[in-house]
């Protein structure tokens, strides 16, 4: 009797971890598995929650953080996220006391903030962090300029 239910248990977990998609209830499942087996092979009640619990924690433990390193790899950068790390041009000089400064990113033109300094027109300019609207840049130097 308790075959079977450890045996639905294991499938009901495993459909809801289809549906979500989010690696909590397949290490349940692999427990209620588990479970199941000391059932069958004639284990007491005790022995198969015993059974569920250990197996359950330790591959939660265990064996997630392995798996979510090596499924959710895949984070593409979309809108906002891209530009960080992009190189524009200052089109308008940056100068933080002022509050003033425009550069041109992707045929696109953003208000723009210096890291540390003022940076003059026509320079050259990386995308460090993004403030509100405003691009934070830091001028980039003549030996990295290659990447251009």
């Amino acid at each position: 009797m308790w075959f079977v239910t450890w045996l639905g248990i294991a499938l009901a977990l495993i459909i809801f971890e289809i549906i979500t998609v989010g690696l909590t209830s397949i290490w349940f499942a692999a427990g209620a598995f588990v479970a199941a087996i000391v059932s069958f092979i004639g284990g007491g009640l005790m022995a198969q929650l015993l059974a569920f619990v250990i197996v359950s924690v330790l591959l939660l433990i265990f064996t997630r953080p392995i798996a979510v390193k090596y499924i959710f790899t895949k984070k593409e950068k979309t809108n906002i996220d891209a530009i960080v790390g992009k190189q524009g041009v200052v089109i308008e000089k940056i100068d933080n006391a002022k509050n003033k400064g425009v550069v041109k990113l992707d045929g696109l033109e953003w208000s723009a903030r210096s890291t540390s300094y003022e940076i003059a027109e026509g320079k050259v300019v990386v995308v460090q962090s993004i403030s509100g609207v405003k691009l934070i840049v830091e001028e980039l130097k003549q030996d990295d300029n290659n990447n251009l």
